[in-house]
């Protein structure tokens, strides 16, 4: 294959501690710093949650703009994309940071369960979120937990609720969500292609399927997402060092592949995002 394979590193997220892994950066310098690493290695996303002095998850803007400022001066480039996920606000505090105009933000268009609880998107949320992207001109990555959540954003997209064309990333491997399952993925891929075909779309596996994920699909032609937030371990009996050795392990399998791995320009050009203006 030679078309380049785009890197998401998902560098915090809101519910891995350092108790989980001593590598998993919580401070706002501690994300920069583990960004740029991850930036270095081959990263041309940095998917972003934020965290406050002890450590929860939060949605404060003022601590978003402070780790986008920083990934911007020390990773020049590179795609900034914030988290609107649930886990660090509700409601519109979810979207509070859009404002900010990072370069792009995730969005989940349907519920689904998490390993204790119901991850909430109502339609009212879901739309309110897409318009103020559309406001901010900020690319959705729609996050799929399901199969439906494709259908949906499709649908969106239709009626004008999302620009095209549409980047969606198939999440796998949450407990009560979608399993890693290699029939659900190809399904997925081939949903893609049949619905959307002008469409880019990634991956993503949590805990031991984040690597098994990663090879998928980096195999079929798509993009793939990794990191700390997602996984722990390089195996089963190994912590991972940090962001960028799971980033290097996805290189690995680029050229395993034989992908060449996605410059940020590359990944702008793929994916729409232009280089605003400092």
């Amino acid at each position: 294959m030679t078309n380049p394979c785009i890197i998401c590193v998902a560098i915090t997220g809101s519910v891995p501690t350092k108790a989980n892994n001593p590598a998993v950066p919580i401070t706002v310098t501690e994300q920069i710093e583990s960004t740029h690493e991850a930036f270095e290695a081959g990263a041309s996303i940095a998917h972003c949650h934020v965290r406050d002095d002890e450590g929860k998850p939060t949605s404060d803007p003022e601590r978003f703009a402070r780790l986008k400022e920083g990934i911007e001066i020390h990773c020049p480039g590179m795609i900034v994309q914030l988290s609107t996920g649930g886990r660090s606000g509700a409601g519109h505090e979810r979207g509070g940071m859009l404002s900010l105009r990072p370069d792009m933000a995730s969005l989940s268009v349907g519920s689904n369960n998490f390993p204790t609880r119901v991850y909430e998107n109502s339609p009212d949320l879901v739309d309110w979120l897409a318009s103020e992207m559309v406001t901010y001109g900020v690319v959705p990555e729609i996050e799929a937990f399901d199969l439906s959540h494709i259908h949906q954003a499709v649908k969106m997209k239709a009626d004008g609720r999302l620009p095209a064309p549409l980047y969606v990333q198939f999440v796998m491997g949450v407990k009560n969500a979608m399993p890693v399952d290699r029939d659900v993925f190809d399904y997925y891929v081939k949903t893609m292609a049949r619905l959307a075909p002008d469409a880019n779309w990634c991956a993503a596996g949590v805990g031991p399927g984040q690597v098994v994920v990663n090879e998928w699909a980096i195999a079929a032609g798509g993009h793939t997402r990794t990191g700390l937030e997602d996984n722990m371990r390089i195996d089963r009996n190994t912590l991972a060092p940090s962001n960028a050795a799971l980033v290097k392990r996805a290189v690995d399998l680029c050229e395993k592949y034989e992908r060449p791995v996605a410059t940020w320009s590359q990944a702008r050009d793929i994916l729409g995002v232009p280089l605003r203006a400092a």
